[in-house]
């Protein structure tokens, strides 16, 4: 997704993502705002469509909950389940806000970077929490599934949007610093002018042997 829509509208689909952008400068609040609408709205929409396919052909949702995060990982535990979130979401965005800088110039290899951190977040996380690190992708399923999954949808909207608020500010922390401490300049080396020597040349004998 970041190679196709990545180009029109930055490929953000999760609002923690849009955070980070929108405190470190990236966007206007009327664009989070806008950004954010589409994001839930895309997200209930895509929960939707799986609901209908496992109706219409009758597929065991083995989930329970069509994909809906939930907290079984850590015993039901709100607490750890913010933790596990803030963790995964802070190093998610800090990888996006470091690749899509101008100043990295990370070219095409962009958005494989960031899908490889998704995965690796995901590969951490997903038998603790299911992982979320974005309030959308958690808010859809919650709202077909009802129950433990709408009870403990708070913490997959917290959770991201703490880390990603940690992750800006880090952030900003850190290429502020960077701006702080400039390279000295090195002195231009000068030239230095070579006089030649002055050539004797043989001594003139012709008075002496005139005198003689």
């Amino acid at each position: 997704m970041a190679y196709c829509i990545g180009n029109i509208s930055g490929c953000h689909i999760n609002p923690a993502v849009s955070l980070g952008v929108l405190l470190t400068g990236g966007m206007t609040f009327t664009d989070f705002i806008g950004y954010v609408i589409s994001q839930c709205v895309g997200a209930i929409a895509g929960a939707g469509m799986l609901k209908a396919i496992f109706n219409l052909g009758d597929v065991t949702d083995m989930t329970g909950g069509y994909g809906a995060n939930g907290l079984a990982g850590v015993n039901g535990n709100a607490g750890a389940g913010i933790l596990v979130e803030i963790l995964l979401t802070f190093i998610f965005v800090m990888t996006i806000l470091g690749v899509t800088s101008k100043k990295a110039n990370h070219g095409s290899f962009g958005g494989l970077i960031i899908g490889l951190t998704l995965t690796l977040v995901h590969i951490f996380g997903i038998g603790l929490t299911g992982t979320s690190v974005n309030p959308a992708r958690s808010l859809g399923p919650a709202l077909l599934a009802g129950g433990d999954a709408l009870g403990d949808l708070w913490v997959f909207i917290v959770g991201p949007f703490v880390g990603a608020l940690i992750a800006a500010f880090v952030y900003k922390f850190l290429e502020s610093s960077n701006k702080a401490v400039k390279p000295v300049a090195e002195k231009p080396a000068v030239a230095k002018t070579v006089t030649p020597a002055k050539t004797t040349g043989p001594k003139n004998n012709s008075n002496k042997k005139k005198k003689k």
